[in-house]
């Protein structure tokens, strides 16, 4: 709730100090005293439109400070925290203004947006009568407000889960929709390239074994000519064979002889007539492989600038053709699945979609009969507060599907008729100040435990009425405040008389400057000011005593 407010150069206002209390607060001074000033310095603390007027003549600035004390759970501290600021008890709100109009906010001396004090403030005061009004008046809060009466927060919550999952399978069956529609958009001509590819078979490496062949076959007779040479050099009738092994016999007669000196040579005469033999069988065996068709060469380059061709096709390599088929295969092979995976996901999302329908029609009836049963809780109220010829409607519409949402399939609105017979409308188009307020105060009355916002201002709600009305409004602001701070801004003594705390707002004169106070009256300042409200400028011992009267009976 609000527990201080401080004001500094604010119009009137030179210097000001509120300490304020739970329960009822009334606020009440002489018509042009400045309360509708403390309204708009509240205002400004909370993010409303600052103006260069605002500032007292003569000032360089003008300051607003409201301290609030709240829960720990309070949705200001999460929209702090979503902004990675400091979000701790008590929560200061700051706000200046220079002479020139520039504004800056801080929340607990942290500088922030005037948009994100609005929205702090929008959690924390909530402001009824005829200046800025928001919350209730707001169609948007309707829907919430109402799941709130209806206790409705887990069938929300499984709506928009139910939501989400329809959306996520919604959006995998578009996605794979649009996968399919690209892929077969190329399909006949991936189907023909990947029958080229199986007609042509390409193999791994398969260019540079070709070029080989093809480099060989070229130098065939070069080749033949050198193969021959080296098998007569080596296995001929003067052949180096015949050298090692004659060298070979000649050692091995004598090797017992020479104490053993003779071994290793001739253990390298036997591994230079293996190699020599080895190598005679390649030359031999590439001979053989010379020895072909005179036709291969020209169908190994025939091969070979096929292979080629097709890799400058499809801007690969050569070594490259096999991966690229049985990429062209995957996709293919994915063409064909993909069908019975998009009626897979379809199916889902159908379902999904299903799910979602449940929970929302779900949600729909308890927002339905949460309806009539707010209809008929501030009908009740309407009576006492003089509007017993109005009528409060709750209206559950349920929307087309391009509508729909995470909040269901409603649409929720609070209508007001305030002549029989006359078609309900919106609030602040169909009800006039003082009607608003008490329209506010009876939808505040029954709606109480249901908020989150700790504070509310009800400005000059008895405006226009007295008597037993004025008392039957002064009654619920007290039972309001029984469950919330209220603040009230009123001219009515029966209201005034069931405050818990009494602020009375006047104008004084100090060195020729007119400027506004506040005062906190105790009991005996606080009939003095009810019998002022009775009785006008001159205060008689009757106002006096029916003051005394209206403020005993106010329990």
């Amino acid at each position: 709730m609000l527990v201080g407010l401080s004001i500094r150069n604010v119009v009137l206002i030179e210097q000001l100090t509120l300490s304020l209390r739970g329960g009822l607060s009334a606020l009440t001074g002489e018509t042009g005293a400045g309360k509708s000033i403390l309204l708009d310095a509240l205002g400004l603390a909370l993010g409303g439109r600052s103006d260069a007027g605002l500032v007292r003549p003569g000032a360089d600035s003008a300051v607003v400070t409201a301290e609030f004390d709240l829960p720990p759970d309070h949705p200001a501290f999460a929209l702090l925290a979503e902004q990675e600021l400091e979000a701790e008890n008590p929560l200061i709100l700051r706000r200046t203004v220079n002479a020139d109009g520039r504004s800056r906010a801080f929340a607990n001396d942290q500088a922030i947006s005037v948009g994100l004090l609005r929205q702090l403030g929008e959690t924390l005061v909530e402001v009824h009568g005829q200046f800025d009004t928001h919350g209730l008046l707001n169609p948007q809060t309707h829907r919430t407000v109402l799941d709130a009466f209806a206790q409705a927060a887990s069938l929300a919550q499984r709506t928009d889960e139910a939501w989400q999952r329809w959306r996520q399978a919604e959006k995998a069956r578009e996605d794979a929709a649009a996968d399919l529609a690209r892929t077969r958009a190329e399909e006949d001509w991936l189907r023909h390239a990947l029958a080229e590819l199986d007609q042509l078979a390409p193999q791994e490496d398969e260019e540079d074994s070709l070029a080989e062949r093809r480099a060989m076959l070229m130098h065939r007779e070069k080749l033949a000519e050198a193969i021959a040479s080296a098998l007569e050099e080596l296995s001929g009738e003067r052949g180096g064979e015949r050298h090692l092994s004659s060298a070979q016999r000649h050692l091995q007669k004598v090797a017992d002889k020479a104490g053993g000196r003779l071994d290793p040579i001739l253990e390298a005469l036997d591994r230079a007539l293996a190699e020599t033999a080895d190598a005679v069988a390649e030359i031999q065996t590439l001979s053989a492989d010379m020895d072909l068709d005179v036709g291969e060469l020209e169908r190994i380059e025939e091969r070979l600038f096929a292979l080629r061709a097709a890799a400058r096709k499809h801007g690969v390599t050569a070594d490259q053709l096999p991966a690229l088929r049985q990429d062209f295969a995957g996709k293919l092979a994915l063409i064909d699945d993909q069908g019975d995976l998009l009626a897979r996901l379809a199916k889902d999302a159908e379902l999904a979609r299903d799910a979602y329908l449940a929970a929302a029609r779900e949600l729909s009836a308890a927002r339905a009969e949460a309806a009539a049963r707010l209809d008929r809780a501030v009908a009740q109220e309407l009576g006492p507060l003089k509007l017993d010829k109005a009528r409060f409607v709750t209206r559950v519409e349920q929307t087309g599907e391009a509508d729909w949402g995470p909040a269901g399939i409603d649409r929720v609105v609070f209508l007001v008729a305030t002549n029989p017979g006359a078609e309900p409308g919106a609030l602040n188009r169909i009800a006039s100040g003082g009607e608003l307020a008490r329209f506010m105060l009876a939808l505040k009355v029954v709606l109480a435990r249901t908020g989150s916002v700790p504070t509310l201002v009800f400005d000059e709600v008895d405006t226009g009425i007295g008597g037993a009305v004025a008392d039957a409004v002064g009654e619920r602001l007290s039972r309001l405040g029984a469950q919330v701070q209220v603040l009230v801004v009123t001219h009515s003594p029966q209201v005034a008389a069931r405050a818990d705390q009494h602020l009375k707002v006047q104008k004084d004169e100090r060195g020729g400057r007119v400027i506004t106070t506040v005062s906190q009256l105790d009991a005996p300042e606080r009939r003095e000011e009810i019998a002022r409200m009775l009785s006008g400028a001159t205060i008689t011992n009757q106002a006096r005593a029916a003051a005394e009267s209206l403020m005993a009976g106010r329990a």
